[in-house]
């Protein structure tokens, strides 16, 4: 039987929808470029808990990730533009995306059935810079993506005739193209969130921890670790395709310097830095992966200056480094993540040995 609310359950739930709802009006107030960082933390979400499937759940090491964003945001590119005249609806276009992202993904999975650990990381490496290259060369004899010159005049998210570019009055209140495209990520968002829990506490989901602890185990108790690998597979390449459609329709612009190796990294980064397999801990760190280094950006320039009345050291530099630093350090005294599972939290916890008398 479902239990309703508590009061303060649902004092919280309305705190946060207040704070979601004015958000975007306050980043605002420091010029759009702030709201276009909060689009681009709901995107990284997307892409962290699709990788979080296969690697918080599954315990499958991939670094290849960014290809599946890559299939769907060259997806919305294609369908989307005067590239080959053609104009699909959101409708369409994103549940197409998604599954050439979920085909994607089993493709991947297939021949790595067997591999673990460093093998299956380099493997699904190598995967990922092989879409990327393709994608830059794929402009001939035939074009088709247009190499690495990349594919522009992208449609922007449509419905009907309201259009998520530029700046609409809704309800007497005037939102940007950045403000309305944030609503339409937070929307998307919940839905990613329902569906990632509803899987990790599903039968399935028990299942992927099972072969992440131990697949001898979880064969021997008679899970079938095939299927279920290249299920995991699927469905994170299938969040990465709705991710990349975004961003293409977002963007207006696509070309292949979008999806390098580094962006990979950077993934994995978020979901190791929030917490393997815990979905809280997951977004925390995407966000904080993608807002921190803008922070970053902004202030170490005049904090040189405010201190040292000049920037004696490059600002990009530094802020990389500053960066790579919180990174160690987290992971240093942090292993489990700054918000872990309960489960891997006790997993990571040392205990003293008992002394013998």
């Amino acid at each position: 039987m479902m239990k309703w609310l508590s009061p303060r359950s649902a004092l919280g739930i309305a705190l946060i929808t207040v704070a979601l709802v004015a958000l975007p009006f306050v980043a605002a107030m420091g010029g759009q470029a702030w709201v276009r960082i909060l689009n681009f933390a709901i995107l990284y979400a997307f892409l962290a808990l699709g990788l979080n499937i296969v690697v918080g759940l599954a315990g499958l090491l991939d670094l290849g990730y960014i290809a599946f964003y890559a299939v769907g945001a060259y997806t919305w590119a294609l369908l989307a533009s005067p590239h080959f005249g053609l104009h699909w609806p959101i409708w369409a276009i994103l549940p197409f995306g998604a599954a050439l992202a979920c085909i994607a993904g089993v493709v991947l999975g297939s021949p790595t059935l067997k591999l673990r650990g460093d093998y299956l990381a380099i493997v699904t490496l190598g995967f990922g810079e092989i879409v990327r290259i393709f994608m830059n060369n794929l402009n001939a004899p035939v074009n088709i993506t247009n190499g690495a010159q990349g594919i522009t005049l992208i449609d922007p998210v449509k419905f009907g005739d309201f259009s998520f570019s530029g700046t609409s009055q809704i309800l007497g209140i005037s939102l940007s193209g950045p403000q309305k495209y944030y609503y339409l990520l937070v929307a998307l968002a919940i839905l990613v969130i329902i569906v990632n829990e509803r899987l990790q506490n599903s039968r399935i989901g028990r299942a992927w921890q099972a072969i992440r602890e131990d697949e001898i185990a979880a064969k021997a108790i008679g899970i079938n670790t095939r299927n279920l690998k290249l299920l995991a597979f699927a469905m994170g390449a299938s969040f990465g395709g709705i991710a990349g459609g975004i961003f293409s329709a977002m963007q207006g612009f696509v070309s292949p310097e979008s999806f390098s190796l580094i962006e990979s990294i950077m993934i994995l980064a978020m979901v190791v830095l929030g917490g393997m397999g815990h979905i809280p801990g997951v977004i925390l760190g995407a966000v904080l992966l993608t807002v921190l280094p803008e922070v970053l950006r902004y202030a170490v320039g005049p904090v040189q200056t405010a201190i040292f009345g000049k920037v004696l050291v490059d600002p990009e530099s530094l802020r990389m480094l500053i960066f790579g630093l919180a990174l160690v350090l987290v992971m240093r005294f942090k292993p489990a993540g700054l918000w872990p599972s309960p489960e891997r939290k006790r997993d990571l916890t040392v205990k003293p040995q008992e002394v013998a008398p």
